[in-house]
């Protein structure tokens, strides 16, 4: 299975500017540039790499772990998951950060924190990330 995305970039780095796309859509021709990814701490003024890969890094992440938790017999009924992507100018992206609250009746807090430890450790995205820090902080709501 293959997805894929398309960048268009226009223009020096400082100055120039892009647009992103993805495959489903989802995304379509969304700015992004340098003063979104380095200047703008808010994270406003549009998309950036980062942000995408934090996002990816979640939403692969909540899945792997939904699907851990319906194997044990507690199927939850909300995962929470958050990704901070850190990036230092100059060095790239040195880490991800995922912070999971979750509600998961039938569950105590070590199997559910096992269990979030396996889905990080196993997550498609994780593995994918493996050059950098994975953290997770994970508790029930």
């Amino acid at each position: 299975m293959d997805r894929h995305a398309t960048a268009i970039w226009k223009g020096n780095l400082r100055e120039g500017a892009g647009t992103l796309e993805t495959q489903s859509g989802a995304i379509k021709g969304q700015p992004y540039s340098f003063k979104m990814r380095f200047e703008d701490e808010s994270g406003k003024s549009g998309t950036n790499p980062e942000e995408l890969i934090a996002a990816a890094h979640a939403g692969c992440f909540a899945m792997q772990l939904s699907h851990f938790l319906a194997e044990n017999g507690t199927p939850a009924e909300k995962l929470e998951a958050k990704a901070v992507v850190t990036l230092i100018p100059g060095t790239g992206i040195t880490g991800s950060a995922l912070t999971l609250v979750g509600t998961v009746p039938g569950i105590d807090e070590a199997k559910f924190n096992e269990l979030a430890n396996k889905a990080k450790a196993g997550c498609p995205v994780s593995k994918a990330l493996g050059a950098i820090d994975v953290t997770l902080e994970a508790r029930l709501a």
